[in-house]
């Protein structure tokens, strides 16, 4: 498996519906990986200044990262294969 991070424009969310797309990402991940499918969501990084939100993601390919958002309902510009380099 790899990372991917997902890009999102988040400007003016509330901390509150900033909290609800992360469980939904969380439980999708659950429900997908329950279903056969091996993803896992890390963790977010949140700008609350300018909205942009980067959320890494373990799976096996950028299409299921596209599918775990589509299905969940959250809003992302772009999926991109990256590097988790969290000591």
């Amino acid at each position: 498996m790899a990372t991917y991070m997902v890009e999102r424009n988040l400007e003016g969310i509330s901390m509150e519906d900033l909290g609800g797309a992360q469980k939904a990402a969380i439980g999708m991940a659950e429900q997908l990986t329950a279903g056969g499918m091996s993803i896992r969501y890390i963790r977010p990084t949140f700008a609350p200044d300018d909205g942009r939100c980067m959320c890494l993601f373990e799976a096996g390919s950028a299409d299921d990262v596209k599918r775990l958002n589509d299905d969940a309902g959250l809003p992302y510009n772009k999926v991109v294969e990256a590097l988790d380099l969290t000591p």
